[in-house]
């Protein structure tokens, strides 16, 4: 029997309906990124999403302290038992620690994966579709891929988001960005970048856990048909979808076991089981629900036949940054407060999680139409 699978690894790109000349490299990034028992630090926060962060600990926000949050994190010794890649802003990229390396070296020396955010934010999708939005980037983007590749990057990341409005989302967004994710995916393995697909229905408004199924299930199933179309090399992508949960707005709180049954449901109906792994969001969750919710989504009794793990950034980095606040003196205790974190998330990816462990309060992160 293994042999047999060996020679069907083999086989796979003769099947490929693109032709990269990176297949094996993006193969190995993707074993790398879905080790046991790892995830992604989503560390690619916008400009102004940085200033609504420093804000609440009176930190100016410029290039040299944006530096120095990053560093906080992937400066902490021991970050690589529990993160495997760290999606970085284009800024960051080409910034360097104190150690004299840049980012992506650094991560690279220690076994993590360096990535970047390339889509370039969002945009009212139509003129009078109030919160509906699509992501703009797509003009030059094979160039701009390029670049990120010879700086070192070795998987990209792109967001599109859904809002439930009156229990739906309209045909039009979920197709149109549905196509922007396709040619975004291919594109990027054509420039030997591991996609990151992030078709995120928001947590915002007050609809039920039910309504969050079926608009996940439709958004989610519009996506897979376009990456068919678009011809992506299902081994070589990821992807980063919501979990499944009741409107932050609503009132009603779900537990982890039915997030997790909703979750994992949702994603059998729709996702092939070629895809290597899917690493969720955490989407204004709180640290402790984050960590809660996908402990359950890795012990459910379903079928679960991809790696499935985290991508957190606010639900990694908070409590850190308040340890921290912004002062030298207070490096040691938002790098220590980070690795906790770190280390739940772990500890959730394996399925051994457990509350009584975590020193957190389950405080809401939930932030109305966040934007990265």
């Amino acid at each position: 029997m293994a042999k047999r699978i060996e020679v069907l690894e083999s086989q796979l790109p003769a099947y490929n309906r693109i032709k990269t000349p990176f297949y094996d490299e993006l193969r190995q990034t993707i074993k790398i990124i879905t080790t046991p028992g790892k995830g992604l630090l989503a560390a690619d926060e916008s400009v102004g999403s940085c200033t609504k962060r420093f804000s609440g600990i009176g930190l100016e926000n410029n290039a040299e302290n944006r530096r120095k949050y990053r560093q906080l994190m992937v400066g902490a010794a021991g970050f690589e038992k529990y993160i495997s890649g760290v999606i970085f802003h284009e800024e960051t990229l080409y910034q360097k620690l104190d150690n004299g390396l840049t980012f992506p070296d650094h991560c690279a020396k220690v076994g993590v994966v360096p990535g970047i955010k390339t889509d370039l934010g969002l945009h009212p999708l139509l003129e009078g579709a109030e919160g509906e939005e699509m992501t703009e980037g797509l003009d030059g983007y094979r160039k701009r891929a390029g670049a990120y590749y010879k700086a070192g990057a070795r998987f990209c990341k792109w967001r599109n988001v859904y809002k439930i409005q009156n229990g739906t989302v309209s045909e039009s967004v979920v197709r149109f960005n549905a196509e922007t994710l396709a040619r975004y995916a291919v594109l990027s393995q054509l420039a030997g970048l591991v996609p990151i697909v992030e078709p995120e229905v928001m947590i915002d408004g007050t609809h039920t856990i039910e309504v969050s199924q079926r608009v996940s299930e439709r958004v989610w199933s519009e996506v897979v048909a376009a990456l068919h179309r678009h011809g992506i090399v299902w081994e070589c992508c990821l992807l980063k979808p919501n979990m499944v949960v009741p409107g932050a707005e609503s009132g009603v709180k779900a537990t982890a076991d039915e997030v997790a049954r909703y979750t994992v449901t949702t994603l059998a109906r729709t996702i092939p089981p070629a895809l290597p792994g899917i690493t969720f969001l955490s989407g204004g969750l709180s640290e402790v629900q984050a960590s809660e919710y996908l402990n359950a989504i890795n012990s459910v009794n379903l079928p679960r036949p991809w790696s499935l793990s985290f991508s957190y950034a606010r639900a990694l980095q908070s409590s850190a940054l308040k340890a921290w606040g912004g002062k030298d003196a207070g490096v040691e205790s938002g790098r220590k407060t980070f690795l906790h974190r770190a280390k739940m998330n772990s500890n959730a990816q394996l399925g051994k999680y457990r509350r009584e462990e975590d020193d957190k309060e389950s405080k809401s992160l939930y932030v109305a139409g966040n934007k990265y």
